[in-house]
């Protein structure tokens, strides 16, 4: 997807909020958006999800989209289930899958008691989570998110940062604004500020470079964990840098026992979420802390020492602290 010369200013002869915006989303890519109240965020995005046209310029390659304003339409009249269902259709799905894919987003976010209620019944963090999975259901290959962790719980919260990261990593592109700046941390392929009308790159906040050992240094210890379905990234990660945030296909369903940890043994079959993240070495045991207590716990897989070139080896004591 390509944008060229992109401006938008609202009635004629208005003043434009974006101008000569030029970008490429490809295939794959995690996009955040940031500015302050008012630069304009809202706006790159409705032209991402082709909601609103370009008044100059042009955008071209948009693939199939979905997108999450920042309100929700609650008035809409539908029950939870039908409006899933409605919108699924809309996005290409037959009834049957359409039906099919509500039925296990509602379920995913906890929400599946609430299929039968009116949307205009519904409380504000409920018709959230219809808002982000009317979005989600048909994979769509350009994913908009506008504040759409905002209202959502810790646990909704954690499902949609999966869900991100499954829709990236099945070649999807996802842009997304939100005011938390902890939001997928160190995940992002790039992250770019509207300001004054103009997009422009964020320096120094794209895929930061490992910290290399040095004076007023210490060494740096890489975590690798596994998490349960569901599992979102902790609150806290210790100044913790994430270097991977993305879907396995097999891991232990529950915790499993520290005995299993230590000798590196799985439990059945199921889906979840690999992270890893690198930390100084005098805050890796609080690291460790955040994620084995975290709910639902990550299973430690491997804790690396990193040196000056970045060759990874096992850190002494690993499996003491796993």
């Amino acid at each position: 997807m390509r944008l060229r010369g992109v401006g938008r200013r609202y009635g004629l002869g208005g003043p434009w909020v974006l101008r000569g915006v030029d970008l490429e989303v490809p295939p794959g890519s995690l996009t955040r958006v940031q500015g302050h109240n008012g630069s304009g965020k809202s706006t790159l995005l409705r032209l991402l999800a082709g909601i609103d046209a370009p008044s100059a310029g042009r955008i071209t390659g948009r693939p199939a989209t979905a997108y999450v304003p920042e309100r929700f339409p609650a008035e809409l009249p539908f029950s939870a289930l039908g409006y899933l269902t409605h919108l699924g259709r809309i996005h290409g799905l037959s009834r049957a899958a359409a039906a099919r894919g509500a039925g296990e987003w509602l379920e995913r976010f906890g929400a599946d008691g609430y299929a039968g209620t009116p949307l205009a019944e519904l409380s504000k963090g409920t018709s959230q989570k219809i808002a982000v999975a009317q979005a989600l259901l048909a994979a769509p290959g350009l994913l908009v998110l506008d504040e759409a962790w905002t209202g959502l719980d810790q646990a909704a919260r954690g499902v949609l940062d999966t869900a991100v990261a499954e829709r990236v990593a099945d070649g999807g592109a996802v842009v997304f604004v939100d005011h938390d700046p902890r939001r997928l941390a160190g995940a992002p392929d790039r992250v770019l500020r509207v300001t004054e009308t103009r997009l422009e790159p964020v320096d120094g906040t794209v895929r930061p470079p490992v910290v290399r050992d040095g004076p007023g240094v210490g060494p740096r210890v890489r975590v690798e964990a596994e998490g349960r379905p569901g599992a979102g990234l902790p609150d806290e990660l210790s100044g913790a840098v994430v270097r991977e945030y993305a879907p396995v296909p097999a891991l232990a369903p529950a915790p499993a026992p520290a005995s299993a940890l230590r000798s590196g043994a799985d439990g059945p079959a199921g889906r979840g979420v690999r992270l890893a993240v690198e930390v100084g070495a005098a805050d890796s045991d609080a690291l460790l802390r955040t994620l084995l207590t975290a709910d639902p716990p990550w299973h430690i897989r491997a804790v690396t020492t990193i040196d000056d070139n970045d060759t990874r080896h096992p850190a002494r004591g690993a499996k003491e602290k796993a």
